[in-house]
């Protein structure tokens, strides 16, 4: 079996038509993302959900360095709820495939992807590898995670777990963090070409609707819309590079 290494690979994107640029020396950093419905109460947060799409590529075409760290921070005015929600533990999901997880961990789940990604082996052009991601609520270590299971099955088979972890910024314009560190093994011979994320969950507790997401329009009164920074993302690379960039969107007024 290819190193589980390659299925780290399969946390960023390429091939997005449209999102905003980032660049560092040789290191370029694409975003784009989004969430639904558009048009959303003043004041009540409704249910939506989240997508995004991210590439890391180099002015040269060169292979990128390693990615070693990830963050990424919502706007203030969108919520992540996980009360009542069923979590996950990391060791349910090692080694498993996306329906063995899915059996496993399904009513934690609250999104899922795709990824594509090349595998560096010596003398031989790179090999590319797909699979599925599943994201899923958790608890570890006493506090809010999400786990990303990541599974390659073509054209070997390979299985990586994430642990993102859940923290809450006091001030400005981001809520909510979900961030993580990604662990040297094997022999680092993997690394991303493409991706695509979506989150959002709708449950019940108690009876009661839940979201995962929920968001509202934060305009000004009178006006029918608001511009806002919808996430911050970031990403270190071994080489202590550190791309940041932020996505700005808007929002409708739904009475």
């Amino acid at each position: 079996m290819i190193p589980t290494t390659l299925a780290i690979a399969a946390l960023l994107g390429a091939g997005i038509a449209h999102g905003e640029l980032e660049q560092s020396g040789n290191i370029r950093l694409q975003i784009q993302g989004g969430f639904q419905p558009h048009a959303l109460p003043r004041f009540r947060p409704v249910p939506v959900t989240a997508s995004l799409e991210a590439v890391i590529s180099t002015v040269d075409g060169s292979r990128p360095p390693l990615l070693k760290r990830i963050s990424f921070a919502v706007n203030r005015h969108g919520h992540i709820s996980t009360r009542g929600l069923p979590t996950c533990a990391p060791s349910l999901l090692e080694a498993t495939t996306t329906e063995e997880a899915l059996a496993r961990c399904g009513d934690a789940r609250v999104g899922h992807g795709r990824f594509g990604a090349n595998v560096d082996f010596p003398n031989r052009p790179p090999l590319p590898v797909e699979g599925k991601m599943v994201a899923f609520n958790a608890v570890v270590d006493g506090r809010p995670a999400i786990l990303l299971h990541i599974y390659g099955s073509k054209p070997v088979q390979a299985t990586f777990v994430l642990t993102f972890k859940l923290t809450h910024e006091k001030k400005g314009k981001f809520g909510t963090v979900l961030s993580t560190v990604i662990p040297k093994i094997a022999s680092d011979l993997g690394y991303v070409t493409d991706v695509n994320l979506t989150f959002g969950r709708r449950y019940k507790f108690k009876g009661k609707p839940m979201s995962f997401l929920s968001a509202s329009c934060k305009a000004p009164d009178g006006f029918p819309g608001a511009l806002f920074s919808f996430v911050r993302t970031s990403f270190g690379f071994s080489t202590g590079r550190q791309l940041t960039t932020t996505l700005s969107r808007n929002c409708n007024v739904r009475e």
